[in-house]
């Protein structure tokens, strides 16, 4: 499966140009979710959310929709990521397990200042818990340092099934090795001067990468550290349209849903 989808689902400027106007703000996660294939929950970033909240949101949204929950920053924002047991713990028990079957990745998204040291991620890897609540998890890590752009990171990845979040940025690391058993995108290059935030040239070439990346192929044109190539599988994708100028996401996701379905 390709899931395709933004970050979050409460932007003001979304308003009147991919909300319909007078769209009421506790119907907007409905919308998003007949519109889009999935979305990154930001706000547990910055703080625990009752298991109530997540399971009122996982009912605003159709089967098959996925939410990616975003670590928490006193997990990832750290000295040692080594030292982060605790935080971990508190993070995977707020009840986000509450999303049942529409449950996607986990993204722990490191400090852009935060560089590679081989004992300290082998470590943080390892106190990723591969089930909460009796629901199996999917890892996803994002490193923002080129110092990660090192053969050992991916290899220390692939020992984990951790997906490394391929990024399309202008400064942060492009790592695209495939390094799970599902993939997981971070489109961030959305221009104001583009109606639909990429150029159509740019929309058919990542709907061409989604659609590589569910059949197990790992395509060209894209930045990867290792010679060892992954296994040959059909994965999951999850794309995200995310940063950038971000008025434009939902519509540039919405173009790459009808790119890959096509």
């Amino acid at each position: 499966m390709i899931h395709i989808g933004v970050g979050g689902w409460d932007f003001d400027p979304w308003r009147g140009t991919f909300y319909p106007p007078g769209l009421a703000k506790t119907k907007q996660l409905e919308y998003s979710g007949q519109q889009l294939g999935a979305t990154e929950i930001n706000a547990t970033f910055y703080k625990l959310q009752k298991p109530e909240t997540f399971a009122k949101w996982a009912a605003a949204v159709p089967d098959g929709f996925k939410f990616a929950v975003k670590a928490s920053r006193f997990c990832t924002n750290r000295k040692n990521l080594g030292d982060a047991a605790e935080s971990i713990g508190r993070f995977c028990g707020q009840g986000f397990t509450e999303l049942g079957d529409k449950l996607g990745p986990i993204l722990w998204q490191l400090a852009n200042t935060k560089k590679f040291n081989a004992e300290e991620i082998r470590d943080f890897l390892m106190l990723l818990p591969a089930a909460q609540d009796g629901v199996k998890l999917h890892h996803a890590i994002e490193p923002r340092h080129e110092s990660f752009r090192d053969r050992a990171f991916i290899a220390q990845a692939r020992a984990a099934n951790v997906a490394i979040v391929m990024a399309d940025h202008e400064t942060y690391p492009q790592i695209a090795d495939l390094t799970a058993d599902f993939v997981y995108s971070r489109l961030q290059r959305t221009r104001a001067e583009e109606p639909l935030g990429y150029a159509d040239a740019d929309l058919d070439r990542w709907a061409g990468v989604a659609k590589g990346w569910a059949k197990g192929e790992g395509p060209t044109g894209l930045s990867y550290i290792s010679e060892a190539p992954a296994p040959l599988q059909p994965r999951d994708v999850f794309a995200f349209v995310i940063a950038g100028e971000k008025a434009r996401n939902p519509l540039a996701a919405k173009a790459l849903i009808e790119r890959v379905r096509a």
